[in-house]
Formats: structure tokens, sequence, C-alpha cells
């Protein structure tokens, strides 16, 4: 399989089986987990092989245990064979809420502590997982008790199209990598035709991100993902040119010296209107882009049961981020262009 921006996961196919390595499970992450895939009636010499577990390639059932999962298996068409997930309410897709509703996929409490009696009462053909920190101890029992549990990493990844990606890792999974590769080339196509669009802009609006929680103001550094989409977007994004690992963790006199005159403030936080942000520190409204009415979040994007729908699907569609991006910093570009994901706050 050729992967053309991901780091973090690769596939070797041989004539009866193939191979999955997840080379980056988590950002600190000191080895990679292999899993070899092959189906029942094939006998394949697994001893030349050390594997973290052996995975029969007719997925019928499985777990996943982020969001950013869920568009890969709508995308691929394999969606009904959900059948656990750990905080149904965070789903927002109309899809899979639906078989939700219907019973067909079991609420598995929290990530930090999956119900593991109900997970193994639905006996999934595998898990998939992921690690912040390191190896979670839930996983454990759960592999004890003979199913197997695939960490993965797509958030782990350093950009926008590196992460959409790994949709395909599940089409190894489903055996659709056919598919899977028409699918992301769609999207990356999409991407890098709004990124030429965007170079057109006769102008660079500088760009404000993040907010305060409790006495730490927290927003993207200029090595992040977050940061690529507002290069993409050919804006000028004040905190461009740091580096590092993680957030910026900043002062607000800080951020307020360098950015009360900012023409847009993207994503502040959690915060879902103008009141509530002025409510929850009232220096906010200092802020030009406050005055102005230019703040504009993802957060009022949601399913019917109050899920923010862009952590479901940004990862899996960075092509609607930052066409939003760019309709918002450059509307003369995308005139007939609706954002998905992006609203002003009210």
């Amino acid at each position: 399989m050729v992967l053309k921006y991901a780091t973090g996961f690769s596939v070797t196919t041989y004539d009866n089986y193939k191979i999955i390595e997840i080379l980056k499970p988590w950002p600190e992450a000191e080895k990679s987990y292999k899993y070899g895939i092959s189906n029942k009636e094939t006998i394949v010499d697994w001893k030349t092989n050390v594997f973290n577990a052996t995975i029969d390639n007719e997925i019928n059932k499985i777990v996943v245990t982020s969001t950013t999962h869920i568009p890969a298996l709508e995308l691929l068409g394999v969606e009904e064979t959900l059948v656990g997930f750990p905080g149904t309410n965070y789903v927002s897709s109309t899809k899979t809420r639906q078989r939700i509703d219907d019973g067909k996929v079991r609420e598995l409490g929290k990530n930090e502590g999956i119900n593991t009696e109900v997970l193994l009462a639905i006996k999934p053909d595998v898990v998939i997982g992921f690690g912040v920190e390191g190896v979670n101890k839930t996983f454990e029992v759960i592999k004890k008790a003979g199913i197997p549990v695939i960490y993965n990493g797509d958030w782990v990844e350093s950009s926008a199209l590196a992460k959409a990606e790994w949709i395909k890792f599940f089409g190894a999974l489903y055996n659709k990598e056919k598919e899977a590769d028409s699918i992301f080339s769609h999207i990356e196509t999409n991407y890098l035709e709004a990124k030429n669009n965007a170079k057109q802009a006769k102008s660079q609006p500088t760009v404000l991100s993040g907010a305060m929680h409790k006495d730490v103001w927290y927003l993207p550094n200029g090595a992040s993902a977050e940061a690529q989409f507002f290069r993409d977007a050919n804006v000028n994004y004040l905190w461009q040119d740091t580096s590092g690992n993680g957030s910026l963790a900043l002062s607000f006199e800080a951020v307020f010296y360098k950015a009360k005159s900012a023409d847009l403030w993207l994503s502040p936080s959690y915060y879902k209107s103008l009141e509530q942000l002025k409510n929850a520190n009232n220096l906010y409204s200092n802020f030009d882009a406050f005055k102005t009415n230019n703040i504009y979040s993802f957060s009022n994007t949601t399913g019917k049961t109050g899920g923010v729908l862009y952590y479901e699907l940004g990862i899996a569609r960075p092509d609607l981020v930052l066409k939003d991006l760019i309709k918002i910093c450059h509307p003369e570009l995308l005139t007939d262009y609706q954002p998905f994901f992006f609203k002003p706050l009210q």
C-alpha cells in the first residue's frame, strides 16, 4: 500500500495475508505494534512474524472507540459492522445515530473504563482503540479475553491530509483498499484545489485562535495541523512561526498584546455565543474581532444528541474544513460555498 502523507502506519500485502504495523500509536510511543491479517482457511507460518494480534480478514463485528473512526466506516460502506461504542451520545452522524437508536450499537461507557462485560458479551472480531500516553489497562483485559485490539494513531499525524489518509488503514482491515484509495484521492484533490484557490486572495487577514482555560490561553503552535489549515487558507496566523509539541500556553496579556487588532478569531475553545464568551472573561470583549463580530466556531454544528460534528468528521474531511476557512477569510473566492462546520458566534 502506498501512503503519501501518513507516517504512523504501514500495510504490507502478501499472497495470502497482510501485515498492518502501527508505527506511532501515541506521541511518545517507544515501540510499534504489528498485526497479522488472514482468512481462517489460509495456513500462514505466523512464526516468521511476531504479532501483537492476528485477525480474521472477514470482519463482521467491530468496536471503535473514537468518533473520528466512524466516518471511515461510513465512507467505506461498512457501518453496519459497528456493534459497540463508548459514549454514544457523542456520535453525530445520522446513519450511525439511527443504528444506535435502533439498538444495533451498544453503549460501552467511557473510554478510560470501557464496560468490558458488555463488550465481551457482544464478541466483536476486533476493537480499534487509541492510547494517549501509553497502554490502556482496559484494552489489556479485552486482549486477555482473546479479542484483538489495534491501536489507531490517526490523531498523532502532523498534517490534515496525513490524518485523513488513515481511511486506508480501515480499507486494509476490510479488504477495501481500492475504495479507500479512491475516497482519499477525491478528498486530497478537493483539498489541494481549495489550497491553490486560496493563493489567489489579494489580502491575508490576521487570525487569532483558542481561548483561556483557567489562567492559560491555549492556541495552536505553528507546527500543528491546525496551523497548517491556516497556512493553506492563506491567512496570517499570528503564531505561525512558532514550533514544538502540543499547544502554545500563553498568558492573556501576551495574547492580547499580539492579537488585540486581529481581523478574525477562529475556534475560541468550546464557547457557543458572544455572551457566553464575555461571561467567561469580560476581557475578551476588548479584542477587535469581538467588537466586529468576527468570531467563528465549529461548536454549534452538532448532532441531535449534542455531539460536535467537527470532532467526528473533521479529520476525515479536511477539504471541508479548509473550504470553511477560505470562505470565512476570503469570501470572494468561494461565492457559492456554504460553510459546513464553522459558524459565526451570535
